[in-house]
C-alpha cells in the first residue's frame, strides 16, 4: 500500500498516512490520474461533457492485447499435446461497424455469427467467408436457403431438423454438428447463464439422438468435419471443475465421429464483475483444454466474446438527481437498463464510478436509470464519493452484451458509440 504525506497545519511537520487502496477494478489502462477516470488516454469525463451522454465507448487495443494473451495461452498448451487452435470473435457480444472492421484487419480471429444477417455484416466489415463460423437455432427454411449459397463459412447445425434440410440442398457438403454435452457452466452457478446441464434446453443435439444426425449425413454424403458446445457464459477460476467435467463429457461424442478437424469449445470465458472475483487463469484454463483433448488430433476453436469486449468499454452516463426517498439515498442516471440489460436480466453488474469524484464523504446509494420499470437498477446500496447533478458517471463492463441488446424501450435507446484507438 502507498503512503500519502500530508502536513499538520499548527506545526507545519508531516506524518505519513496510508493512501486508500485502488479499487478492484483498477488496471493500467482504466484508472484515475489526477482525480479523473482514464480509459487508455481518453479522459472519461471531458469525453463525456463532448459527445454527451448516454455513450459507450470501446478501447478496441484492450480487445487486441486480451486476444493475443488467448494466443499465447493456447500455444503454450495445445501444441506440446499436438494440438491446434483458432478463434473466432463472437460478434453478438458487440457487433459496432468500426470496431469489428478495426478487428478483423488485425488478422487474429475470425467471426461468430448466428444468423443471416450477421453474416452480410461480418462479410461488410471485412471478415473472410472461409473465417466464419455459423451456428444458428430454430433455422427455418429460408435461412437454409440463404446458408447454401455460401460455400466456405463453417456451419454448425444444432437440431436433425435444419441438418436433414441443409443435407437435402447441398448434398456432399462438410458440415458441423452443435451438440448439448449436457453439463452446464455459468458465472457464480447462475442458471440463467447455462445453456445445458440443467434441463432439456433448445441448443444442440444430445449423444441419444447423435445416431440419428450421423445417418442423416451418410443418406446425403455430408461430412461431418466439425463439433460444436457451448455449455454456459461467464465463467472464471472457480467454474474450471466444472469446465473441466463440461470437456470430458464432450468426448463420447467426439469419439464416434473418427473424422473430426475441428472441435469448438464455444465461449463463455468471463471477467470479474465484483471486487471479489478472481480473474480467469488463461494458462491453467488452456492447460485444462490440453489435458482434455490430448492425444486427438483436431484444431479446437473458440469463441470469445464478453472476455475480449466487455471490460474494453464503458457506458458513459450523467447524474440527472440525487434524492431520498424514505431511509434510501436514490442517484438518478440519464441512462436506463435498455442500454446494458445484463445487471436487469442476469444479475452481472455494470458497477458505477465517478469519472471525477468530487472531495466529499462517501455515501451509499440506490443508482437508477431513467425507463419507467421497476427493475430499472444499476446498483443497490453502492458505495462511492457523494456526485452531484450533472456529474459523469461510469459504468463499467458495458463493452459486451450492452449495446448489441440494447432496446428503444420507453424511446429511451438512443446512444452513440465512440471507438478508442489508443
Amino acid at each position: 500500500m502507498s503512503e500519502t504525506t500530508v502536513a499538520t497545519p499548527a506545526t507545519g511537520a508531516t506524518t505519513k498516512t496510508a493512501a486508500p487502496p485502488a479499487p478492484w477494478w483498477q488496471r493500467e489502462d482504466l484508472a484515475y490520474r489526477h482525480g479523473r477516470l482514464h480509459l487508455g488516454t481518453a479522459d472519461l469525463d471531458a469525453l463525456a461533457r463532448k459527445t454527451g451522454t448516454p455513450a459507450y465507448v470501446i478501447r478496441a487495443p484492450r480487445v487486441i492485447d486480451k486476444l493475443r494473451s488467448l494466443h499465447r495461452a493456447m500455444d503454450a498448451a495445445l501444441a506440446p499435446a499436438g494440438l491446434g487452435h483458432r478463434f473466432y470473435y463472437a460478434i453478438k457480444a458487440n457487433r459496432t461497424p468500426q470496431y469489428l472492421s478495426y478487428l478483423a484487419a488485425q488478422d487474429l480471429c475470425g467471426a461468430d455469427i448466428c444468423s443471416p444477417e450477421e453474416l452480410l455484416h461480418a462479410l461488410s466489415c471485412g471478415f473472410r467467408e472461409e473465417d466464419i463460423s455459423f451456428t444458428g437455432t430454430s433455422l427455418g427454411t429460408e435461412d437454409i436457403a440463404f446458408l447454401s449459397r455460401f460455400d466456405a463459412i463453417n456451419v454448425n447445425f444444432d437440431s436433425l431438423s435444419a441438418l436433414r434440410k441443409y443435407a437435402r440442398a447441398c448434398p456432399g457438403r462438410k458440415v458441423g454438428l452443435r451438440i448439448n454435452p449436457d453439463r452446464g457452466i455459468g458465472y457464480g452457478g447462475s442458471d440463467m447463464l447455462q445453456y445445458s446441464g440443467i434441463e432439456a434446453t433448445k441448443f444442440g443435439i444430445y449423444l441419444d439422438r447423435l445416431p440419428e444426425a450421423i445417418a442423416i449425413a451418410e443418406e446425403h454424403g455430408l461430412q461431418i468435419t466439425r463439433l460444436h458446445f457451448h455449455a454456459g457464459c461467464g465463467y472464471l477460476d472457480r467454474e474450471m471443475e466444472q469446465f473441466a467435467a463440461v470437456l470430458d463429457a464432450s468426448r463420447a461424442f467426439i469419439d464416434r465421429l473418427p473424422g473430426l478437424t475441428e472441435v469448438n469449445i464455444g465461449g463463455g470465458l468471463g471477467v470479474p464483475h465484483r471486487s471479489g472475483d478472481a480473474p480467469l487463469d488463461l494458462n491453467r484454463w488452456a492447460a485444462t483444454i490440453a489435458e482434455a483433448y490430448g492425444g486427438y488430433d483436431f484444431t479446437v476453436a473458440v469463441e470469445p466474446g464478453d472476455f475480449l469486449i466487455k471490460d474494453a468499454g464503458v457506458l458513459l452516463t450523467r447524474v440527472t438527481y440525487r434524492e431520498r426517498r424514505k431511509e434510501v439515498e436514490f442517484l438518478g442516471l440519464d441512462a436506463g437498463f435498455n442500454l446494458a440489460m445484463e445487471p436487469a436480466f442476469y444479475g452481472l453488474p455494470c458497477e458505477p464510478v465517478p469519472a471525477a469524484p468530487r472531495s466529499a464523504p462517501e455515501g451509499r446509494f440506490t443508482v437508477v436509470g431513467n425507463v419507467n420499470e421497476a427493475l430499472d437498477k444499476w446498483a443497490v446500496d453502492h458505495a462511492m464519493p457523494a456526485p452531484e447533478e450533472d456529474d459523469v458517471i461510469v459504468l463499467l463492463n458495458a463493452g459486451g452484451y450492452a449495446a448489441s441488446m440494447r432496446s428503444d424501450h420507453c424511446l429511451r435507446g438512443a446512444a452513440r458509440t465512440v471507438l478508442l484507438l489508443e
